[in-house]
């Protein structure tokens, strides 16, 4: 890879102005790795940020797009998120890799919603739902959250579903 990038003069990060790799350089080029310049012009062409490319006949004109009705789009990208949100969670519950849950609550947490383990927490019945008990003498821990049978979720501070917990109660 060393060899690559002195023969180019790219950056290590793959940026820069280096131009792309041809003949005998091409075969010590790492796999994958495309030069910045390169990489900002597929970007470009993939998502329609480069410039517009004429119309196929000179006499046909580009067709513009609709003005959006930005409540409408609102109220339908609010309904779309809740619908892949509770998907996510159905999904979630039912997966038997452990990394496939990991990875669905991961993905959740990044757009706002976020796991409930209140375990050592004081329970709350408005925020955690009793599953069992589990008698203890410790007086300290009595009405404490155990454990956590089954996760709870959050969107944002709003509860979606509650934990469903084990709470420590006197013998």
């Amino acid at each position: 890879m060393a060899a690559w990038f002195r023969k180019t003069g790219a950056d290590s990060d793959g940026s820069g102005d280096a131009p792309e790799p041809e003949g005998e350089e091409a075969l010590d080029a790492p796999t994958g790795q495309i030069p910045g310049a390169r990489l900002s012009k597929i970007i470009e062409e993939a998502d329609g940020t480069g410039s517009q490319a004429e119309a196929s006949e000179p006499d046909v004109q580009p067709v513009g797009l609709a003005v959006p009705d930005t409540a409408v789009d609102l109220d339908q990208a609010l309904a779309d998120r809740k619908a892949l949100i509770q998907l996510c969670l159905y999904a979630m519950d039912r997966a038997r890799s452990g990394g496939v849950a990991e990875r669905l609550e991961q993905g959740l947490a990044a757009i706002g919603v976020t796991a409930m383990r209140p375990d050592g927490q004081r329970f709350d019945p408005a925020l955690h739902e009793a599953g069992g008990a589990v008698p203890t003498g410790d007086v300290a821990l009595e009405g404490t959250v155990a454990e956590t049978e089954v996760v709870g979720f959050a969107d944002r501070g709003r509860l979606l579903r509650a934990p469903v917990v084990t709470v420590y109660t006197r013998r």
